[in-house]
């Protein structure tokens, strides 16, 4: 045990640390598993994890809990993974990627829609206004 002040409280820090790093790699681990399952069950569920545990490994690397090349090797075998699962069940997946695809031009057609229909009282208001004023100079 340390007998230098500073040095205890580098234990209390590291140890503080040590609990928070194994809380991110455990929750870490959990996802991945969680994603396993669902790329053997449900291809549609096991895509909108992998956005999730991507953002959760890259913050991990970020704080420096595990590597960056770790990070990358376990995102690569992640999508890997996806992507061989598409693979073996095409149908399933490309009437869903349809679907949210459709519905997503829908959406952003009737954003459009909204944005560019004005009322009559806004039209109003773009043509009343008044002329600039000159401003001359008295001498």
């Amino acid at each position: 045990m340390p007998n230098i002040k500073s040095a205890k409280k580098r234990v209390l820090v590291i140890s503080r640390r040590r609990e928070e790093n194994r809380y991110v790699k455990s929750t870490m681990a959990t996802m991945i598993k969680k994603f396993r399952v669902a790329v053997s069950t449900d291809v549609v569920k096991a895509e909108a994890m992998l956005r999730d545990i991507i953002s959760y490994i890259d913050s991990a690397k970020s704080k420096g809990v595990i590597h960056a090349n770790n990070a990358s090797r376990k995102i690569s075998r992640l999508n890997l993974m996806l992507n061989k699962a598409k693979a073996n069940a095409p149908s399933k997946v490309a009437e869903s990627t349809k679907e949210v695809a459709v519905d997503a031009k829908e959406e952003k057609v009737e954003k459009k829609e909204k944005t560019t229909k004005k009322t009559a009282s806004q039209e109003e208001k773009v043509e009343k206004k008044p002329a600039a004023k000159k401003v001359t100079k008295k001498a």
